[in-house]
């Protein structure tokens, strides 16, 4: 098991519901994506294009720490035990983005895309009887979310971006 055997473990299973707020939040998290993705395949100038391929790759870099951070969080608070697993589980994702900034362009874009659907299911494999039902839900949907804005945003910009 993963977690601590504790009374406050009720609180990581999410005992009473994920916040509508939460909901709310990450949807509008896909804004960025999005806007990134029109700016690639819709401006008319090549500028504005690597303009919104450096917000996807910023972007999704910020947001890929960000889900993986969930999980340093839980180990801080106590509330999982650190192990290897579970720190590589926190840590490697923000080194995926790193690259993917590094790399750029749709290289990078691909990286990203790789990241966020491989954590998904490190998360939902190896600790998914360890987080709320309705939580695993909202990271699927968004993890879908991002996974199609990004591979739309690489194909709109091309194979030489």
């Amino acid at each position: 098991m993963r977690h601590m055997d504790d009374p406050s473990r009720d609180a990581v299973r999410g005992r009473f519901g994920l916040a509508p707020v939460a909901r709310a939040a990450g949807l509008l998290g896909l804004l960025p994506f999005a806007a990134a993705a029109a700016c690639v395949a819709f401006a008319p100038d090549p500028a504005w294009r690597a303009s919104g391929l450096r917000l996807a790759l910023g972007w999704g870099t910020a947001i890929l720490a960000f889900v993986a951070a969930v999980h340093w969080g839980l180990a801080l608070a106590g509330r999982w035990r650190w192990d290897p697993v579970t720190v590589a589980g926190s840590v490697l994702p923000s080194v995926v983005g790193a690259a993917a900034v590094l790399q750029g362009g749709t290289r990078g874009i691909a990286l990203l895309v790789a990241g966020f659907g491989l954590f998904w299911l490190y998360e939902r494999r190896r600790c998914g009887a360890d987080l709320p039902a309705d939580y695993l839900a909202l990271r699927r949907d968004l993890t879908l979310g991002v996974v199609a804005l990004l591979t739309l945003t690489a194909f709109a910009a091309g194979p030489d971006a």
